[in-house]
């Protein structure tokens, strides 16, 4: 069995007391990682602090060079890394639609050098023989990184390539489910940085606790629970952290009567079961005119009844649910829509045997009260749910406090664009979900969080303005 280190100050730290990560498809121990104390987070942050004015100071273009060089070191250990996805994770290796570990391979190396050409320039504002006003963005020091274990090591790249290339130095958290990949992710990384610039320490919630009330951090970056997210506004407040919080979602789509069923119906459900249905921005909650329900429940549950669920180093279209904890949610989710009188189309019991196995499943007929609809289920389960007039169906997609994205479904392009317009959620997708690029900027409204990530606006996120006026009289 593996034991994994921390990184601090560029070099491998342990600890005294130790925390198991299990394979979610065996619920086998297969590593120890340490369990960081407040000294551990201390040192981390000082080395951070200690290492930001030389990295800060350091030019911009040798910064892009040191993010380019990070996702050429990745790409060249993505066998590596994908091999630690599938079994810290759970995700097959390529999986449904070719989305599994070598997708999130792919997707984090291309963050790297998309983030690496990302500038953000001088904006004049004035510049007369009066004076020269110049507004200027400045890193903000110390970045601290909390990520969740959907996405391990492509999250960890989201929050921590734009610290770096706009100046910043970073402590990170992995979730204590999947810290492996990400452990390993830092020690390639740390090949080609200054000490003290990449920090990462391991824990649980109470390590992440202590880092949004530490003095010593400048920002919080978080992809989370709203609950959680709730808590770190609150931690945060001691020296008024900057914040970034992309929280949770459940996000809605309307299919308009138009469409065309067999065209749409693997697209929908690639977009509402990526990742088994862990994903943030996947497509949770379906809204379909009348005119099409039957034909696209019949199609929904025919790729369902297609796809297989096991072991990720399988040959299998999903693997498990990440971990006990959800996959219990998951479960108590789809006997609360069984008890309701909903109709399971496909699925809706757990697998026997070991593993935190539940098969795609695919509902109708369900009340909007239910847990299904109301809830973010996080897991390989899809409520359809009829309408009639379109401005009803608006309606229920936007009666959420939740406002991640949301879709609409449609072969008249213009009208569709109108209606998603009106979708209250930070993305709105028109015939498609869940797509996201690293020059788009991506974030939530209400209760998904705030601040945005990718492009020139995220890195914006990890800066502060300044304003230089120059006067010539």
């Amino acid at each position: 069995m593996s034991e994994y280190q921390m990184i601090i100050n560029g070099e491998k730290v342990s600890a005294d007391e130790h925390f198991p990560v299990l394979n979610p498809a065996t619920e086998t121990v297969i590593a120890q990682c340490p369990q960081a104390t407040s000294g551990h987070l201390d040192a981390a942050v000082d080395a951070a602090r200690q290492a930001f004015p030389a990295w800060r100071d350091m030019s911009d273009s040798a910064r892009a060079e040191r993010v380019h060089a990070i996702g050429a070191a990745l790409a060249s250990h993505a066998d590596e890394l994908a091999q630690l996805l599938v079994q810290e994770q759970g995700k097959p290796m390529g999986g449904f639609a070719g989305l599994g570990a070598q997708f999130e391979m792919g997707g984090t190396v291309a963050w790297c050098h998309a983030t690496a050409d990302l500038t953000l320039p001088v904006d004049i504002i004035q510049d007369n023989d009066e004076a020269r006003i110049e507004v200027h963005r400045k890193p903000l020091g110390v970045v601290a990184s909390i990520t969740p274990w959907n996405y391990p090591l492509l999250i960890a790249i989201w929050h921590t390539m734009p610290a770096l290339r706009s100046g910043n130095t970073v402590v990170i958290k992995p979730s204590e489910f999947t810290p492996l990949t990400t452990l390993r992710a830092a020690e390639i990384i740390n090949e080609l940085l200054p000490p003290g610039v990449f920090n990462i320490v391991t824990g649980d919630g109470s390590l992440g606790a202590a880092m949004t009330s530490h003095p010593g951090i400048d920002k919080i970056v978080f992809t989370g629970s709203t609950p959680t997210g709730k808590k770190i506004m609150q931690g945060a407040s001691g020296n008024l952290k900057r914040l970034t919080l992309e929280l949770g979602g459940n996000d809605a789509a309307i299919v308009l009567p138009d469409v065309d069923v067999a065209a749409v119906a693997p697209k929908i459900f690639a977009t509402a079961l990526i990742n088994n249905g862990q994903t943030c921005a996947a497509l949770k909650r379906l809204y379909v005119h009348e005119a099409v329900y039957d034909e696209l429940c019949q199609a929904l549950a025919g790729i369902a009844a297609s796809v297989k669920t096991g072991p990720g180093d399988g040959e299998v279209d999903f693997g498990p649910v990440q971990n006990k904890p959800q996959f219990d949610k998951v479960c108590a989710i789809a006997a609360d829509a069984k008890a309701s009188g909903a109709r399971i189309l496909t699925g809706g019991e757990p697998l026997p045997g070991p593993g935190y196995f539940f098969p795609v499943t695919i509902v109708a007929d369900i009340d909007e009260g239910t847990r299904l609809v109301r809830e973010e289920p996080f897991g390989p389960i899809l409520p359809v749910l009829k309408f009639s007039d379109v401005e009803d169906a608006l309606r229920r997609a936007n009666d959420s406090t939740n406002g991640l994205g949301g879709s609409v479904w449609s072969s008249d392009i213009e009208a569709a664009t109108r209606l998603a317009s009106r979708l209250e959620c930070g993305t709105a997708w028109v015939n498609n979900h869940a797509m996201i690029q690293p020059d788009a900027p991506f974030g939530g409204v209400k209760e998904s969080g705030f601040g945005v990530e990718f492009g020139r606006y995220g890195l914006e996120e990890y800066t502060s303005i300044q304003t230089l006026q120059v006067s010539k009289v």
